[in-house]
């Protein structure tokens, strides 16, 4: 087995979420590992540039990446997955997306000393139940550097900045490490602000990194999306530079790598979580906190997530008495937990577009076809799929409220 199905092997059953004690044996083992390996360089006299070189021109780069990619085929057969041609259909799609983030992510845009922010979740890149409400950028940075951030708040709810440290490969995680809310953001009359990212305090704004920094992130979500404007966001290196370095074999070679382990393991971690989802199907149970937030999910969120099967002639509706929180939302997806086309179709509602009743509550329906009603959901001619509930940042999280779900006969519906 090679260094590199080590590596992967440990993206695949961290992002599963096993034990402390084990993630803690595993990752010493790659440590024991790699330490080894540094043994056979020595020996051989051979640099890292050297071996990096060597996959390159061999080919072995290349090699190992479609071998990646033939192992997140497989996923799509996993127990549970729809097996129909329409589903497998959106399954190979889903691929395909997985394949362009990933590239992007750790191959164009993956020199720290040249960040780039970009949106690797999107209309057309969807994975993990994406937030059709929420607006995120990732540039790869590095402690080595200092940055500047600046931008335009615009209209948007809500935004923080937040930088992670570490990788999978070499800590066995990502660590969070600066914050910067949108609450705390100094922003000029004009809307505009600026923010140092560095290690030591500067400016008004300041965003921490450390030497092990490699991402920062901006989150930034809707209260109506349709209604408000996303905030203009830019980051440059400070070091004077205006163009970036010559490609090279290790970045090629280390940006496949770091691509193919995203390719092969987000479709597994998410396919397990789809298949768990249908022990109750048409509920919306409260997702484990521990869980979502070892993914990435937010803390101050919180998940329902479920699986959804409709007849041709079945509706679900869900009835909830919002508690008091800065936001919520719900949405459909796909089985593959891909948000549905939320471009042409209304597949989710949040606290700032939906009706309610007369007192506070609401009622959202899922249906195939539109009943005239409030909250209609589209299926988009899905069958089945999975769905999320989230309540943002709760006043007061005893507070938190599982939303009452109950399929019936569409025709009732129009009674």
């Amino acid at each position: 087995m090679s260094y590199i199905t080590y590596e992967s092997l440990f993206l695949f059953l961290g992002e599963l979420n096993l034990s402390l004690s084990m993630r803690g044996l595993l990752f010493a083992f790659l440590k024991i590992s790699e330490f080894f390996r540094k043994v056979r360089l020595s020996i051989s006299g051979k640099t890292e540039d050297d071996i990096h070189d060597e996959r390159v021109v061999s080919g072995k780069s290349w090699d190992e990446f479609c071998d990646q990619l033939k192992l997140a085929g497989s996923t799509l057969h996993l127990p549970g997955t729809p097996q129909n041609p329409f589903n497998q259909a959106e399954g190979l799609r889903y691929l395909t997306r997985l394949t362009r983030a990933g590239l992007e992510a750790f191959v164009e845009y993956a020199d720290p000393a040249f960040p780039v922010f970009k949106r690797m979740v999107h209309e057309t890149v969807k994975m993990g139940a994406d937030n059709p409400d929420n607006y995120y950028f990732n540039a790869q940075i590095s402690g080595d550097f200092e940055y500047v951030i600046r931008g335009k708040r615009n209209s948007v709810h809500y935004i923080g900045f937040f930088t992670q440290n570490g990788n999978y490969g070499t800590t066995g995680g990502l660590a969070p490490c600066g914050v910067l809310e949108g609450s705390d953001l100094i922003v000029e009359e004009d809307g505009s602000f600026e923010i140092s990212v560095c290690r030591e305090r500067k400016g008004s704004n300041w965003l921490k990194i450390e030497p092990e920094t490699s991402m920062v992130m901006v989150r930034q979500t809707f209260l109506n999306r349709f209604e408000e404007t996303p905030a203009e966001v830019h980051i440059e290196n400070t070091d004077g530079r205006t163009a970036p370095s010559a490609l090279t074999p290790k970045m090629i070679d280390e940006g496949l790598k770091m691509a193919s382990m995203f390719i092969a393991g987000a479709p597994v971690l998410f396919a397990r979580w789809a298949k768990g989802f249908q022990k109750h199907p048409n509920k919306l149970p409260l997702f484990d906190p521990e869980v979502s937030n070892a993914a990435g999910g937010d803390a101050n969120i919180t998940y329902y997530h479920s699986y959804w099967s409709l007849k041709e002639d079945e509706a679900l509706v869900i009835t909830v008495m919002p508690p008091e929180c800065d936001s919520w939302n719900f949405q459909l997806n796909n089985y593959w937990m891909e948000s549905l086309d939320y471009r042409y179709f209304t597949i989710c509602v949040s606290k700032g577009n939906a009706t309610y009743e007369p007192d506070g509550s609401l009622r959202v329906i899922v249906a195939h076809q539109d009943p005239g009603l409030p909250n209609w959901i589209n299926t988009c001619e899905h069958s089945e799929g999975t769905m999320c509930w989230r309540w943002y940042r709760l006043k007061d999280q005893n507070d938190a409220v599982e939303p009452h779900c109950e399929v019936v006969k569409f025709d009732t519906l129009l009674v």
